[in-house]
């Protein structure tokens, strides 16, 4: 069967009902997209699909047929998409491990709201991340949005806060003023 990742198309030779996930992986060799769960929960393999985030542990390669697929390695070949940039310059990742899926499935959110509030990004990202990094996640998803929310990470909060700035927020709650 014929897929197309990232641009290129893929002549693989596996079973209808391989996961996308591990064609991906094992067929084509692109290892950013990663597995965490297997069973769509957890959000680690996040990839678009004609544009729409998907799970690809537990989607079947024969849906994918015929629809443009883009992994993390396709998002950007030099890491400037606006999301990437956020995640780097605030830190997002702790392990990093669940991190090309939460990068996805934040840029199919932009890609659909440009300026989300609060609500959207809590709503659209139902990825897990193991490390809690949900604050700095959403303080990056604020600043590739643009929207003049991102803050920074929660160590960025706490130094505005210990270099005499007014207590906006604390480690236990950074969200609140």
């Amino acid at each position: 069967m014929q897929i197309n990742v990232n641009g290129r198309s893929h002549e693989v030779n596996v079973e209808p009902d391989t996961p996308l996930l591990w064609v991906i992986r094992e067929q084509i060799g692109l290892t950013g997209t990663k597995y965490g769960c297997g069973v769509a929960q957890c959000g680690a393999c996040t990839v678009h699909l004609d544009g729409e985030p998907v799970r690809s542990c537990a989607m079947p390669v024969s849906a994918a047929e015929g629809k443009r697929i883009v992994t993390i390695e396709g998002l950007s070949r030099s890491s400037s998409h606006p999301v990437q940039k956020a995640w780097a310059e605030l830190d997002v990742p702790q392990c990093g491990y669940c991190q090309s899926g939460q990068i996805m499935a934040a840029a199919a959110l932009l890609r659909k709201k440009p300026r989300p509030t609060d609500k959207d990004i809590d709503e659209a990202m139902t990825n897990i991340c193991r490390c809690g990094t949900y604050q700095r996640i959403r303080a990056a998803i604020h600043q590739a949005a643009g929207t003049g929310k991102g803050g920074g990470s929660i160590i960025h909060i706490e130094a505005a806060v210990n270099d005499g700035g007014e207590n906006v927020a604390s480690a236990e709650h950074p969200h609140q003023s």
